[in-house]
């Protein structure tokens, strides 16, 4: 059985993760704090980053602003989309 927490994005109890994603204070922070289901949409809005402002991933400031924007994502305003992104039609 999953690990049930109230998730600080969604605002409902859901299961948590099952692992701690950095090995930092905020790693600790989203492992108590943050559902799967929120992880994942991280994940997807992540993609979204790296993509449109094409972050090279070898590089430390592209990792330092990823967890920034993982920080608000998860537990701030909502993090931001990049300026040019435009949703795929549904």
């Amino acid at each position: 059985m999953s690990r049930m927490i109230r998730c600080a994005k969604l605002g409902a109890d859901l299961p948590g993760l099952p692992y701690q994603p950095f090995a930092d204070a905020l790693g600790q922070r989203i492992f108590e704090t943050i559902s799967q289901q929120a992880w994942q949409q991280w994940i997807e809005h992540s993609k979204r980053m790296v993509n449109e402002y094409r972050l090279d991933l070898t590089q430390k400031k592209s990792h330092d602003t990823l967890k920034e924007q993982c920080e608000q994502f998860l537990f701030g305003a909502g993090g931001s989309a990049p300026p040019e992104y435009v949703p795929e039609p549904s």
